[in-house]
């Protein structure tokens, strides 16, 4: 469990090909990776991936096909920036919100624009997790706990980003069209399923 707090950026320094996973190597610094153990859970963009080795200032982890297929992981490159999260320890802050680091698919950024302090982020989300998102509820973008603003459209979220967030994320680095990971609430799920179990209930 994550609260989409990030709590630095690092930048992959390598991806190698494997028989059956992509390992990729991400560049933290030794007081991040020091933190890290083999088989801990950290989050790379908020998806929740598994620690296989750690050397000095760099972690390794093995991305399989369900996860290259969902998030933006089928894309790194050496060089690029990631946003890095460790687990949340029992009794330890949230001060986001409940991210669990499992992907829902990717949105597509439309927009990023200075609207006085803060910068306005226009975001093209998956269908089914527009379907859970409400004005003023929680979304996780690249895993950054955020807070919908608005939806001008079904299917389009809009963040206001602080200074902060802006500039100490790779959130500040996307270019319209580039694709985001996307995690929808978790509140948000559990009521559509629910409510959907019982839309099939009245109809049967």
């Amino acid at each position: 469990m994550f609260t989409g707090i990030v709590e630095r950026t690092g930048t992959i320094a390598r991806v190698q090909e494997q028989a059956t996973v992509r390992r990729v190597r991400v560049e933290c610094g030794t007081d991040f990776a020091s933190e890290l153990g083999l088989g801990d859970s950290v989050a790379v963009d908020g998806a929740c991936f598994t620690v296989v080795g750690v050397d000095g200032p760099c972690f390794d982890v093995d991305i399989i096909g369900t996860s290259l297929a969902r998030t933006v992981a089928a894309g790194y490159e050496a060089g690029r920036t990631v946003n890095l999260e460790r687990a949340l320890r029992v009794g330890g802050r949230l001060d986001g919100h409940l991210v669990q680091g499992h992907v829902d698919g990717t949105g597509y950024l439309n927009e990023i624009r200075e609207d006085g302090e803060f910068w306005r982020m226009e975001t093209r989300l998956p269908e089914d997790v527009a379907d859970q998102t409400v004005e003023r509820g929680s979304i996780t973008l690249n895993g950054v706990s955020l807070t919908v603003a608005e939806m001008p459209e079904p299917e389009v979220c809009v963040i206001g980003l602080v200074p902060f967030t802006y500039e100490h994320t790779n959130l500040g680095l996307l270019r319209p069209g580039d694709p985001v990971n996307v995690e929808g609430d978790l509140i948000g799920k559990y009521v559509g399923k629910i409510l959907a179990q019982r839309a099939r209930e009245d109809q049967a």
